[in-house]
């Protein structure tokens, strides 16, 4: 088995364009929601989403036009490409000896969106001739691998909020078993369109005010979108060539509840943080920071406290525990992917990120998660969990390299 390390970073969200805005606003708790609007919705109870600001969506689309592809796709090439520039790799560092893993929950929303409207309105005859293209939810993985010449596996898990988690765990593990010497691995999301956004509202899982996870008064989630991409490599080829390393991935973990859709159960939840903590060769203790799936619904954020208080034991009273999403939102399919690198970014500045919003401690989870403040940490190791519909969990541990 080849250690793995994390030798490049990108992310295109609601904090700006680049993993260092991701990190710095996450850092800052300067989130990144912003009001929405959808000219087609009669009916519209929540008026925000952490989406990309004008300006940078013009950016986007400016460098990424192209007739044959989605938001979706866009957003993970622009991601990618400073992935791999942060790891310094070279055209010859492609071909078969790096794969590709983004994941994806909705793949084209806009595409399928709009032309479900043209064919309403407008006729069968009117809708765009390269949707299918566009709407694959492998459409984000194909481009990148198209754009790198990385002819290695090309995979794509739609696997709902943990797509991007698990995306890089297969991604660690091909790298781990030598299948390839390096990985783009992350996930991309471009669902704020209106059927995606109502059918949300339906859901009654959006907060029409602000996303407070664990806080009392949590009535919640926001929705998001972007992407985020890693560059995940053996410590041998990333050595070989000088390549910068941010840090470790040492853990994953990944489980099914097997019993309910929406409902999670934190028993498997337990499970899939001690199969990532059991991969890692760590203990519970060693981890000082977690950053929660926290979604700010009542359900997950219950489930979520009662499985860390299991796993952790003594040592819950001591590890930082805080959700970024009030700041990029909950981007789906590609949450466990900003998610991990805003970890990885508490880990390089041993400050853990606050749970912005946050009002009020609630009895049945009894926890301060890093409220409203970053807070110092000494640790070596993070975890990041998604925990996500169809009773999907995954966990990530990174560790200092060293």
């Amino acid at each position: 088995m080849h250690r793995v390390v994390v030798t490049g970073m990108g992310a295109v969200s609601a904090c700006g364009l680049g993993a260092q805005a991701l990190i710095e606003a996450t850092q800052a708790g300067n989130s990144g929601v912003k009001s929405i609007s959808f000219d087609d919705l009669d009916v519209q109870r929540v008026n925000t989403a952490a989406r990309l600001s004008d300006a940078d969506l013009a950016s986007v689309e400016s460098q990424w036009v192209n007739r044959m592809r989605d938001p979706v796709a866009n957003y993970a090439l622009m991601a990618a490409r400073e992935a791999v520039a942060h790891a310094g790799l070279e055209p010859e560092h492609f071909g078969d000896a790096c794969g590709v893993s983004i994941g994806s929950g909705f793949g084209g929303a806009q595409t399928l969106n709009r032309n479900y409207r043209k064919f309403a309105g407008e006729g069968s005859m009117r809708l765009d001739p390269m949707a299918v293209p566009k709407i694959m939810n492998n459409a984000a993985a194909s481009w990148v691998s198209m754009e790198f010449g990385a002819t290695g596996p090309a995979l794509c898990l739609a696997t709902a909020c943990s797509s991007a988690s698990q995306s890089i765990g297969m991604a660690w593990q091909m790298v781990a078993l030598g299948q390839v010497d390096r990985c783009l691995a992350g996930g991309s999301e471009a669902c704020l369109e209106s059927g995606v956004f109502r059918v949300w509202e339906l859901l009654r899982v959006m907060t029409a005010d602000a996303n407070r996870p664990f806080s009392k008064d949590r009535n919640g989630m926001t929705l998001g979108e972007g992407s985020g991409i890693l560059v995940l490599e053996t410590l041998e080829s990333a050595t070989a060539r000088g390549a910068p390393i941010i840090c470790e991935l040492v853990g994953y973990g990944t489980n099914s509840d097997a019993k309910d859709l929406l409902r999670p159960n934190a028993d498997r939840a337990v499970a899939c943080m001690r199969q990532a903590l059991k991969a890692a060769g760590l203990a519970a203790a060693d981890i000082g920071y977690v950053n929660a799936h926290g979604t700010g619904t009542v359900a997950n954020d219950v489930n979520e406290i009662t499985a860390l208080r299991e796993v952790f034991g003594d040592a819950i009273d001591t590890v930082k525990i805080s959700s970024t999403k009030p700041v990029h939102g909950h981007a789906l399919g590609a949450a466990g992917a900003l998610e991990l690198i805003t970890a990885i970014g508490a880990l390089q500045t041993q400050m853990a990120p606050p749970t912005i919003n946050f009002n009020e401690v609630d009895p049945k989870i009894d926890l301060d998660p890093v409220a409203n403040t970053k807070q110092p940490i000494q640790t070596q190791a993070v975890m990041s969990n998604s925990l996500a519909f169809g009773g999907i969990n995954a966990t990530l541990i990174a560790k200092t390299y060293g």
